[in-house]
């Protein structure tokens, strides 16, 4: 497969990982196509999933995914594992998944509502 410099494919996001974090990835992005269209937009480190503007990003680690969410709102949770405000009613909120079954209802809420503020 040929690509020009500074070009990233979602399959070499996951080169080298556990198969969980690729169907775990699956999950997450079948959830999010549920509400409607969505864009994979891989970036170097990360995987930006958009709408019209960023819903979410995507790290894939060796056994794990991060999950950033954007929000309107801090969320508290024991799954939020940091909060940063990014702008006075934005917050980016970092979800550690270790297998699809993290992609649940709760999940799926927040991924709904962060596809809402993306439109």
């Amino acid at each position: 497969m040929n690509k020009n410099a500074g070009e990233h494919t979602v399959r070499e996001h996951f080169e080298g990982k556990d198969p969980a974090v690729r169907k775990t990835y699956d999950k997450l992005l079948e959830a999010l196509r549920r509400m409607g269209p969505v864009i994979e937009d891989p970036k170097k480190t990360s995987i930006h999933l958009v709408r019209k503007m960023a819903i979410a990003g995507v790290a894939a680690r060796k056994d794990h995914l991060l999950l950033t969410i954007k929000s309107d709102h801090r969320r508290m949770s024991r799954r939020v594992r940091t909060t940063e405000q990014v702008s006075a009613g934005r917050f980016h909120l970092e979800v550690k998944l270790l297998s699809p079954s993290d992609v649940d209802s709760e999940l799926i809420s927040w991924l709904r509502e962060s596809y809402e503020l993306s439109a």
